[in-house]
């Protein structure tokens, strides 16, 4: 078995797979560890040594994914990701460099491409995303309009929070979120503009009830596309490895074949030639008498 293979063999098994999960989660914590004051002046040194073995690990992962995929590593956008982060890793941090090592961190996220449900996750928001983006201009839409009307009606009752537009805008957001909007910000305009409760609650009915809930049937759907999708790729895996299994066996078999066949072609060559008469001599045939004239006397 080339040396290709055996590698393949070897990156490609669940355990590998699972030694590398495990071996970015211990970098997480150890990441972590080094901003804790007591710990990085006891124990920095060994901290960062371990650090930078995990680094060194995660260095000959990558190299042997790229020596098993060739070309076709490049090609999948979850490998171009794990090797942006090892070399952002490999960037020095020192100098000009120093703000670099906030980087670090982003080993962490190596997790969204070692677990395959991480994956489906982040796949499912990203085909949602252009959905999210239509009701997202909706809801600055909204946002806008409302800030416009609530500043020309509450500027002089509340210019605190209605003072200007950008300052509706905030107060808005904060009414969308449900942030203490009753106390702090509907119910002193009410004492003054007692129907003033119907533009707050249109507004959180439009923007918390409708439009956010939008963005939930929007992922929802994007990730059950997303899981079937992957239900039609793992069917699709499973019929081309069955029909490579039956290749492999028609290849076999058409080699076995052509082995007997040519074991048979050198049984003919070797084979040694008989006398056609002999044969018929050994097998007990007899030959029949030829009529031919006897030389005796004359005239008889």
């Amino acid at each position: 078995m080339p040396l290709r293979e055996r590698v393949a063999g070897v990156v490609e098994t669940t355990w590998f797979q699972n030694t590398v999960i495990a071996l970015i989660l211990i970098n997480g914590i150890i990441l972590g560890l080094e901003t804790v004051p007591e710990l990085r002046e006891a124990h920095g040194d060994l901290l960062r040594g371990i650090s930078r073995m995990f680094l060194m690990l995660f260095i000959v992962e990558m190299t042997l994914r790229v020596y098993v995929k060739r070309l076709s590593f490049f090609r999948n956008p979850w490998s171009v990701f794990d090797l942006a982060i090892v070399l952002l890793a490999l960037v020095p941090t020192l100098g000009p460099f120093t703000v670099m090592r906030v980087l670090r961190v982003l080993r962490v996220l190596w997790l969204l491409s070692a677990i395959p449900s991480l994956r489906r996750v982040v796949a499912g928001v990203l085909k949602a995303f252009p959905g999210m983006a239509s009701i997202g201009v909706l809801l600055v839409l909204l946002m806008y309009v409302s800030g416009v009307i609530s500043t020309l009606l509450f500027q002089e009752t509340d210019p605190v929070h209605f003072g200007d537009l950008g300052s509706s805008l905030f107060s808005l957001f904060q009414v969308m979120t449900g942030d203490s909007w009753a106390d702090v910000i509907a119910r002193p305009i009410m004492e003054e503009h007692p129907l003033a409760w119907i533009f707050f609650v249109a507004f959180i009915l439009l923007s918390t009830f409708i439009v956010l809930n939008w963005f939930i049937a929007v992922a929802v759907d994007a990730f059950e596309n997303v899981h079937l999708d992957t239900g039609y790729e793992h069917q699709a895996d499973a019929s081309r490895q069955r029909i490579l299994n039956e290749i492999q066996q028609i290849q076999a078999q058409n080699a076995q074949l052509h082995t007997e066949l040519a074991e048979l072609r050198a049984q003919l060559r070797t084979a040694p030639q008989t006398d056609p008469d002999a044969t018929g001599a050994d097998s007990g045939t007899t030959v029949p008498p030829t009529d031919t004239p006897n030389p005796g006397r004359p005239g008889e």
